[in-house]
């Protein structure tokens, strides 16, 4: 196999940053849908709590495009700031680092974009490869935080198309 072009990643990039931007807006809906009161809600005593893995989703999320970006991973201080407290907090969190790194992304050369990134000894890909891997872990876990919802008595949002509690709102505003 040939190494990665330059152009090549600008191609990668150009095409993933439109995608990323979609399900950035599709986890904020999910993430927004959590009760304020239930941040401690858990399925089971083995799962995170609702609060736990919003966070996890945000911070890995940012971790990854500040990765791709900085031509290096930071894994030092990676816990919840204590004036994260609810999921209100996380998406304001989530939000603003996600805007700052989708600027910084937008700006990379083809250069930068190739540079091979070490995460953890585990890999070792070009920057722009771990795009696509954040993507991945992003909507994994997204469906685990979606499917909390409705046991915390919340409405599920629509997601890649309209989901069974927006189309009952649909109906009850078209009656």
């Amino acid at each position: 196999m040939q190494p990665l072009q330059p152009e090549q990643a600008t191609f990668l990039l150009q095409a993933t940053l439109p995608t990323l931007k979609n399900e950035h807006k599709i986890t904020c809906k999910v993430i927004e849908a959590i009760p304020l009161g239930q941040s401690d809600y858990r399925p089971d005593p083995l799962s995170m709590s609702a609060l736990e893995l919003a966070w996890h989703i945000a911070s890995a999320e940012n971790m990854f495009l500040d990765g791709v970006a900085s031509g290096a991973f930071n894994f030092a201080g990676g816990g919840r700031p204590d004036s994260v407290r609810n999921s209100a907090d996380v998406l304001s969190w989530y939000t603003a680092g996600f805007d700052t790194n989708f600027k910084r992304l937008t700006g990379m050369s083809g250069e930068q974009l190739i540079k091979v990134v070490d995460f953890r000894g585990l890999f070792q890909h070009p920057a722009v490869m771990y795009l696509e891997f954040n993507l991945h872990h992003s909507i994994h876990h997204r469906g685990q935080l979606s499917a909390y919802l409705r046991p915390m008595g919340a409405k599920v949002p629509s997601i890649y198309g309209e989901s069974y509690d927006a189309a009952q709102a649909r109906k009850a505003a078209q009656a």
